[in-house]
């Protein structure tokens, strides 16, 4: 019989399946390159199989994007955007040394279209906002900290019909989304809740949510 998992501690990432020292980028311009994942606990990327599904859902949406990846940790998600063309990335990171790992991978895959930004997400989104087409939030569990971003997020960092994916404690359930945004997909992976959410167009409309 199988054991049960555990429920991560606060603060900390639910623990993920396959080698937590690498990511392998599944499409794109950096096809198969495999990336070192820097020594963190609780630290690891976004699974291949959640990550495939992400991206086809954004089929059509990443190339030429702006794009945010907030808690950026192992940079999987950043990394992979950039990979399929997104025009720029900018990976939020407040732990030092993860940010100087990051901005050592994308040296090394001569991302010119990447920057690392080494701060809280929180003292980063309280700047001028520099609106975004495409936004990946996969926050530390346990600190409600999807909520508070959302907020910060809905005073002026996206663009009219921006996507934003979330990934969070797969236990609570369909995210709580600002007015005239729309749930298009959600899922689940074990413990792990997965979910991409459009903000309305520049009408205000929001689009029928998805399958």
């Amino acid at each position: 019989m199988a054991r049960k998992p555990s429920r991560p501690a606060a603060g900390r990432r639910a623990p993920r399946a396959g080698a937590p020292g690498r990511l392998r980028i599944i499409g794109g311009q950096w096809r198969g390159r495999r990336l070192p994942v820097p020594h963190a606990p609780g630290l690891r990327p976004t699974p291949d199989r959640v990550r495939e599904t992400l991206f086809n859902w954004l089929q059509g949406v990443t190339e030429g994007a702006r794009a945010l990846d907030l808690f950026a940790g192992s940079g999987a998600l950043g990394f992979e955007a950039a990979s399929r063309g997104a025009r720029s990335v900018v990976m939020v990171e407040a732990d030092a040394r993860i940010a100087t790992h990051l901005r050592e991978q994308a040296a090394t895959l001569d991302a010119s279209r990447l920057r690392v930004e080494a701060r809280s997400v929180r003292a980063f989104l309280a700047g001028a906002p520099q609106p975004v087409d495409l936004v990946f939030l996969d926050p530390p569990y346990g600190q409600g900290l999807v909520a508070e971003t959302l907020a910060l997020l809905a005073r002026g960092w996206l663009a009219p019909g921006a996507h934003l994916y979330i990934e969070a404690e797969a236990e609570l359930g369909e995210p709580v989304l600002p007015d005239g945004w729309t749930l298009l997909k959600t899922r689940r992976a074990g413990q792990v809740g997965y979910h991409l959410a459009r903000a309305p167009d520049a009408s205000g409309v929001s689009p029928d949510s998805g399958d």
